[in-house]
């Protein structure tokens, strides 16, 4: 919705507040309906923009049909090409398996789609159906046939195996990187760095509170006209950031350092240490010296292995 212009106007704001690294990563997200050649090549030549972000989610018409996605599939195909004609090499791809419109050759075909195209980074999510949502009420009022389990697993194990085979690393449970190339921006919030978020409904995280901004867009402008920032604030309790880190840090491959969760308070350990001597047994979780981790036959689990070492009052 912004032009060239107006986003580096955004950039050089920022440039005037904040020292920024020479190796900046500046990413982008977009629909590939708005990636036509014409932005394409005024973001390359007007931006300091080198990163996009493309929710793509199938190349599959059905698929997309079915998601409510205003592209359709020739535009999926069109955006990567016109992106990496105009010289950006630095591209993640969103991908969602487990719809029951993506039978196991589509999916295939999705993955396959994106490893021609080299891409460098893919963000693979499985389809969940979250409360009160259009998908919920679907499949509760039987317009949408209920979630299959099995092909869920069956495309996740499917989408390891096979981009294992095409050199990508699963450096998170849902992000995969080709020669390196993960998302700076990513694997900050799941080592716990400190952000800022700026704009209507943005949250910022500065290591022990966390503050949201009201989304309504003229509450908002008319807040920071009166001088104000019109956000709210919440203080983390001990078992908050403890709860909080193993969510975040549990799904990478590289999982949480032992010495960090060594920090916190002897209640929690004498909880902890037991519960992970249990897993490992189980082989749902391996220690190292340095960290614990799930291993990458047990990450479709992850949610629920982590869920056991959560501390409760």
């Amino acid at each position: 919705m912004l032009s060239a212009d107006e986003l580096q106007g955004i950039i050089d704001t920022i440039s005037k507040e904040y020292s920024l690294d020479t190796e900046l990563e500046i990413s982008i997200e977009s629909n590939p309906d708005d990636l036509e050649l014409d932005y394409l090549k005024s973001l390359k030549e007007h931006t300091a923009i080198n990163r996009l972000s493309i929710g793509i989610q199938s190349f599959h018409e059905e698929d997309l049909t079915k998601m409510n996605r205003a592209h359709n599939a020739q535009q999926a195909h069109d955006c990567i090409e016109h992106a990496q004609k105009v010289g950006f090499d630095k591209l993640t791809v969103d991908l969602i398996f487990g719809s029951h419109t993506t039978t196991d050759e589509m999916w295939e075909e999705n993955l396959q789609t994106v490893a021609d195209y080299k891409i460098p980074h893919l963000s693979i999510y499985g389809l969940t159906v979250e409360p009160k949502t259009a998908l919920a009420h679907f499949i509760k009022s039987g317009k949408y046939p209920e979630m299959d389990d099995h092909q869920f697993s069956r495309q996740f194990i499917h989408t390891q195996e096979f981009l294992r085979s095409q050199g990508y690393d699963q450096y998170e449970v849902s992000n995969y990187a080709l020669n390196g190339c993960i998302s700076k921006h990513n694997s900050a919030y799941w080592d716990g760095v400190p952000y800022l978020g700026i704009g209507p409904s943005s949250h910022s995280f500065l290591g022990e509170k966390r503050y949201w901004n009201i989304a309504q867009n003229a509450q908002y402008i008319a807040a920071l006209t009166a001088g104000k920032i019109p956000s709210e604030m919440e203080e983390l309790s001990e078992k908050d950031l403890f709860n909080e880190y193993l969510m975040t840090g549990l799904r990478t491959a590289t999982g949480c350092r032992v010495e960090k969760l060594s920090k916190f308070r002897k209640e929690i350990q004498d909880y902890l240490w037991p519960m992970v001597d249990q897993l490992e047994l189980e082989k749902k979780l391996t220690r190292s010296e340095s960290h614990i981790f799930i291993p990458q036959h047990e990450r479709i689990l992850t949610d629920s292995i982590t869920q056991l070492l959560f501390y409760i009052d």
